[in-house]
């Protein structure tokens, strides 16, 4: 194939494969968002267990237990 008789890409053929591959993208994200949205309220959760979970145990370390005795 020489150079003369390859055809020259338009404004047009780049417009419709840029909308060919952004529909196929918007496919692919509609698929996938009800999983990515339910990862994420999972990730959310542990992050706010794992914070409570450390805080209380460090509330444990700081809490001195005292004992008053009558004498």
């Amino acid at each position: 194939m020489t150079l003369k008789d390859s055809k020259k890409i338009t404004k047009e053929d780049l417009e419709a494969k840029l909308r060919e591959i952004h529909g196929d993208v918007n496919k692919a994200v509609d698929v996938a968002r009800p999983a990515l949205s339910a990862a994420a309220v999972a990730v959310g959760v542990v992050v706010i267990v794992v914070t409570f979970a450390i805080g209380m145990k460090m509330g444990r370390k700081k809490n001195a237990v005292i004992e008053i005795k009558r004498i």
